[in-house]
C-alpha cells in the first residue's frame, strides 16, 4: 500500500479553503454566484454594483470638487450679505445725513463689488480655494457678522423710529394743551362776552319766545357755575353741605346727596330774579321809561350788553342800571357773615359797596351770571306781551304743562303714584299764550323713605372676616 503524503493534502487544502473563501467574498459583494450559471437578474445586480464600485473609486475627486463649490457659494453668498449690510449703513447714514457714515459705507460697498467681481473671474478660470473646509468656515463667519450689521442698522433705525415718535407725541401733546387751554379762553370769552351767534343781527320785529328759551339756559347755566364755586368755597371753609341745604329747605329728602345742590340754586335763583316783573327790576330810585319807547329801549340795552363782557359794561357805564343791579344782588345774595366765613374778611363786600371791580374769580363768576340775568330781563320787556315770571310752591301737584324736573332721574326713581314738587329751581315764564316751564325738584314722601329705610333694615348685615 502507499503510504499517505500529509504535506500534498494539506497543501490542496489551504489551496480549495483560499479558493472558497474568495467565492464567498464576491458573494457577499455582488450577491451572486461566480458559476456560469446564474440567472440574469443576478448578473444584471452584479453589474451595477460594479458600477457602484467604480464611483467609489472615483468619490474623492468629485467630493473635493464638490466641496470647493460649496465653498465658492458658501462666499458668493457671504460677500453679498456684506454688500446688503454696507447698503443698509449707508440708507441709515443718510438720514440723518452723515457725511463720515455715508463715506464708510460706500467703500465698502465698492470693496464688496471688487470682491464680488473677483468670485466671477475665479469661477471662469475655474480657480477654487484648495481649502474648501477653511473657506467654508471664513465665509459663514462672514455672513454671520454682515447678518449682525444689519440688525445692529435695524435697531439704530428702530430707535431713531421711536425718538421721532416721542418726539412727536411731546409736540402733539402740546398742541394738546394748547388747544385745551385756547378752548377754555374761547369758553370764557363766550360765556363771559355771550357770543350770542344765533341772535346776530336780530330786528326787534323778529324776536320770537325761542330768543328768550335760548338765554334763559344760557343764564340757567351760569347760575350752576356760580354754584359749583360757592359749593367748593363751602366745602373748603369746613362748611356742612347738608346742614346749609336744609337751612335752604328744610324738610326735603333728597333721592342722592349730590342733589343738594339744587337747593343752593334755588336760593340763587330766588335772589337773581327777585323784582323781575319790574321793569326797573325794582332798584330803588331808578325811574321807568315811558311806556311807548320801553320796547326800544330794552331791546336797545339787550343788544348793546349781548357783544360786551360784564367787566366791559362796567368800564363803560359804572353808574349805569346794571352796575347798580349787580352790587344790589351781591350785596343781598352774599351775606355779610357768608363772606367773612369764607373768604376770612369782607374785603369784596366793601369793594362793590364803594364801586370798585374786585379781581377774584368768585366775584367774576358772580357778575357774568348777574350780566345773563339782566340780558334775559332786557329781552323779556322787548316783547309785546311782557314776560311774566312764576313759580310753584311746594307740595303742589307736579304739572307738565307748567313745570319740568331738573333731573329725569327723579322721575324714574320716584314710585309715587302723584308726583309733588318739594321747591322751585329756575323759575317759570309767560310770554303771551307761550309758556316756559319752571324747573322743580321731585322730593320723596315721608311714606317712601320709611319704606326705603325698612327695607335697609331688613338687609342682612355681613360680618367682617379677619385675615391674620
Amino acid at each position: 500500500m502507499d503510504s499517505v503524503k500529509p504535506a500534498p493534502m494539506s497543501s490542496k487544502k489551504t489551496k480549495l479553503a483560499r479558493t472558497f473563501a474568495k467565492v464567498l467574498h464576491i458573494r457577499m459583494l455582488t450577491g451572486v454566484s461566480p458559476i456560469g450559471g446564474t440567472p440574469k437578474g443576478d448578473r444584471t445586480v452584479a453589474k451595477n454594483v460594479g458600477k457602484q464600485s467604480g464611483s467609489f473609486d472615483c468619490s474623492d475627486e468629485d467630493q473635493q470638487d464638490r466641496a470647493a463649490m460649496e465653498a465658492f457659494l458658501a462666499k458668493l453668498f457671504a460677500t453679498t450679505t456684506a454688500l446688503k449690510a454696507a447698503y443698509a449703513q449707508l440708507q441709515y447714514a443718510q438720514s440723518p445725513f452723515d457725511v463720515d457714515g455715508i463715506q464708510a459705507a460706500d467703500r465698502t460697498i465698492v470693496s464688496e463689488l471688487k470682491r464680488l467681481s473677483e468670485l466671477k473671474r475665479c469661477f471662469v478660470k475655474k480657480q477654487f480655494d484648495l481649502l474648501p473646509e477653511n473657506a467654508m468656515l471664513l465665509a459663514e463667519l462672514l455672513e454671520q457678522k454682515s447678518v449682525v450689521k444689519i440688525y445692529e442698522v435695524s435697531v439704530k433705525k428702530m430707535n431713531s423710529q421711536v425718538r421721532l415718535k416721542d418726539s412727536e407725541i411731546i409736540f402733539l401733546k402740546e398742541k394738546l394743551e394748547e388747544a385745551k387751554s385756547n378752548n377754555k379762553i374761547l369758553e370764557k370769552r363766550m360765556n363771559q362776552s355771550g357770543s350770542l351767534f344765533m341772535l346776530e343781527n336780530l330786528q326787534l320785529s323778529a324776536i320770537n319766545t325761542n330768543h328768550f328759551a335760548r338765554v334763559l339756559r344760557q343764564t340757567v347755566k351760569t347760575v350752576t357755575t356760580f354754584v359749583e364755586l360757592l359749593i367748593d368755597e363751602m366745602k373748603s371753609a369746613g362748611w356742612d353741605i347738608g346742614e346749609a341745604a336744609s337751612a335752604i329747605e328744610p324738610d326735603v329728602v333728597y333721592f342722592k346727596d349730590e342733589h343738594k345742590r339744587f337747593a343752593f340754586e334755588a336760593f340763587v335763583c330766588r335772589i337773581m330774579f327777585e323784582g323781575f316783573h319790574f321793569p326797573n327790576f325794582g332798584l330803588p330810585n331808578e325811574s321807568l321809561p315811558e311806556k311807548q319807547q320801553q320796547k326800544k329801549l330794552y331791546f336797545r340795552r339787550f343788544t348793546e350788553a349781548k357783544s360786551l363782557t360784564w367787566k366791559e359794561l362796567i368800564d363803560e357805564k359804572p353808574k349805569s342800571t346794571f352796575a347798580k343791579f349787580y352790587r344790589a344782588k351781591y350785596l343781598q345774595l352774599i351775606h355779610q357773615k357768608m363772606e367773612s366765613s369764607l373768604f376770612g374778611n369782607m374785603k369784596q363786600r366793601r369793594q362793590v359797596s364803594s364801586g370798585e371791580i374786585p379781581e377774584s374769580e368768585f366775584f367774576g363768576t358772580f357778575a357774568d351770571m348777574a350780566r345773563w340775568v339782566w340780558l334775559l330781563h332786557c329781552l323779556a320787556f322787548s316783547f309785546d306781551s311782557e314776560a311774566s315770571i312764576f313759580q310753584v310752591s311746594k307740595g303742589c301737584r307736579f304739572n307738565e304743562v307748567y313745570t319740568k324736573a331738573v333731573t329725569e332721574e327723579v322721575l324714574l326713581l320716584s314710585t309715587e303714584p302723584e308726583l309733588r314738587v318739594a321747591f322751585t329751581v329756575v323759575p317759570g315764564f309767560k310770554i303771551g299764550k307761550t309758556v316756559i316751564q319752571c324747573q322743580v325738584y321731585i322730593s320723596k314722601s315721608q311714606q317712601q323713605q320709611q319704606q326705603q329705610q325698612q327695607h335697609q333694615l331688613k338687609q342682612p348685615v355681613q360680618k367682617k372676616t379677619e385675615v391674620r
